[in-house]
């Protein structure tokens, strides 16, 4: 046996121990033959590989979450490998296939915003949700950047001051610790016109899927929240947003 469909990988296909059981005499598969038997376990090898490559299942990839992640898995995505991705108020219900890639990865947030005389909250933009995910939002005035590991963690990091009135330029920048290994964590830092305003740490990230049909909004959180700090009526952002850029370094 290779791996059990409801496990992880057990063994690698060039490792694998083939089994043999006559079925007609052993319904249940009780008794394994393998070693009375060699060659026919050898000719029966040979069979599947010839008919592997007959119908192009060649190579054979036995990873599980890797596949989820087109970075991992070494497939293209619907990014087609860009780099930077511009959103504008409005543009809502992306899934994560439709979405650029910043697992596993160093990346920056910036936003051109306008905030609100009576009070600025809400979402600039947020992705994924109560499972996993990120926002980037203002709460009661306040800078803010969650990340949301597996519904278990989250890593909130806060500005030291208020949002200031009118226009302004906000960004967060996170710093990723893990290099080429997937799933490490990183430091979130906080920008309002340039100037640092607060840093936090992120102790691990999720390195291969946020969710199936959570998505990806600018100016509200549109399923489940992935902070604990707004519901979705609360999550909508009560100033303007020009424009989000999401950038990989």
């Amino acid at each position: 046996m290779h791996i059990k469909p409801w496990g992880t990988v057990e063994n690698r296909f060039p490792e694998d121990v083939w089994e043999l059981y006559h079925v007609e005499e052993d319904f249940s598969m009780s008794t394994n033959l393998a070693k009375e038997r060699p060659g026919i376990v050898e000719l029966m090898q040979k069979v599947f590989l010839g008919e592997a490559e007959k119908y192009k299942v060649l190579p054979m990839d036995d990873r599980r979450q890797e596949l989820f992640n087109p970075n991992l898995a070494g497939r293209p995505d619907l990014m087609f490998g860009r780099k930077s991705l511009t959103l504008y108020e409005g543009m809502t219900g992306m899934l994560e296939n439709d979405f650029i890639n910043s697992k596993n990865s160093s990346f920056e947030i910036v936003a051109d915003i306008e905030s609100n005389d009576k009070g600025t909250n809400g979402v600039i933009i947020s992705q994924a949700g109560r499972f996993g995910g990120w926002s980037f939002y203002v709460n009661e005035g306040t800078l803010t950047y969650v990340y949301n590991y597996v519904g278990l963690e989250q890593y909130k990091t806060t500005a030291n001051i208020e949002l200031p009135q009118g226009k302004s330029t906000v960004k967060m920048d996170f710093a990723y610790d893990g290099g080429d290994k997937p799933g490490q964590g990183g430091t979130a830092t906080l920008y309002i016109n340039g100037e640092a305003v607060g840093s936090g740490k992120i102790d691990a990230t999720q390195f291969s899927i946020f969710s199936a049909d959570e998505s990806a909004n600018v100016g509200l959180d549109s399923e489940t929240p992935v902070s604990n700090d707004y519901d979705f009526e609360s999550s909508k952002f009560n100033g303007k947003i020009d424009k989000v850029t999401i950038t990989l370094k």
